[in-house]
């Protein structure tokens, strides 16, 4: 049985954290999807926009709740190597590997599914409002690398584990054009357009 989060037994929490040496992708996950297991949605406080609610920090990973009550754009971004397990507790949630020379591809992951992506990958993930997760990161996120297009050309920018990344409007307006579009054809400026398997929206929030 879950408990809201005030009355979570951080015992426990030590308990799946436990390790003595970073974890493998898969084990992320697991920890993920263990953790799950102590939140109850119905009783979490749905009231402002959401938040990100740090679980546990360690030597050797760390993990949040995170509870988005709008929809959620990460943007395209790195963890810096830094691997990620995912769980869905409630809501739907997107993930996209940054690919080149294939189209892009979201898949789509609902409550009780659970996904990984290596610590070397690039990724967007979009939410749906109302969506609630757990992300376990191996190690601990030492900075986030967030990827956009600047006058045509890729860039990467630093920030901290803890800031919030914004949507990559004018990459993903490069690899997602309209149906009929040149792809070759040169873009500037423009809203941020819908991902044909997304119908959460983008914000500038980042989803984690």
């Amino acid at each position: 049985m879950g408990t809201p989060l005030g009355e979570l037994d951080r015992a426990r929490l030590r308990t799946i954290a436990a390790s003595d040496r970073p974890l493998a992708p898969h084990e992320c996950a697991e920890r993920a999807r263990r953790a799950a297991a102590l939140i109850e949605p119905g009783r979490l406080d749905r009231s402002g926009l959401g938040e990100a609610v740090l679980l546990w920090r360690g030597e050797h990973s760390e993990a949040w709740l995170n509870l988005w009550w709008r929809p959620r754009d990460t943007g395209y971004h790195d963890h810096t190597g830094s691997c990620v397990g995912v769980h869905v507790i409630e809501g739907r949630a997107w993930n996209e590997p940054l690919t080149v020379g294939e189209p892009p591809e979201a898949r789509v992951y609902g409550p009780g599914e659970t996904f990984w992506f290596p610590g070397e990958g690039i990724h967007r993930m979009d939410h749906q409002a109302g969506a609630v997760t757990i992300h376990v990161y191996s190690p601990p996120i030492r900075a986030i690398g967030h990827y956009d297009l600047h006058e045509g050309q890729l860039r990467r920018s630093q920030g901290p584990p803890d800031q919030p990344s914004p949507p990559s409007a004018a990459l993903y307006e490069a690899l997602h054009p309209p149906a009929g579009a040149d792809p070759g054809r040169p873009r500037r400026g423009g809203a941020l357009s819908r991902h044909c398997r997304c119908d959460g929206g983008h914000t500038l929030f980042h989803g984690a």
